[in-house]
């Protein structure tokens, strides 16, 4: 059976304020990279999965959007690699 690794990031909307990476971003600035202009804190999830490809992508989805984030309030990617 194959095994996969699974990359899941989860970040913010766009639309709404990251106070994290905004705050990050100041003391970046602060500390001499002034052409830092923006800043996003977010997570990355690593998992190893076995199983067939297709039945992995829908159950990483779904873990994605039910578990590791909010939907309401953030947005996922998912990136898959067979080991």
């Amino acid at each position: 059976m194959p095994e996969f690794r699974a990359v899941v990031l989860v970040m913010l909307k766009p639309s709404l304020l990251d106070p994290q990476g905004r705050a990050v971003e100041r003391t970046v600035q602060r500390l001499g990279s002034k052409n830092v202009k923006d800043m996003r804190i977010g997570k990355r999830i690593e998992l190893f999965i076995e199983g067939d490809r297709e039945a992995v992508e829908v159950q990483l989805e779904g873990l994605a959007r039910e578990v590791l984030s909010n939907p309401i309030t953030e947005d996922f990617s998912i990136q898959l690699s067979e080991l």
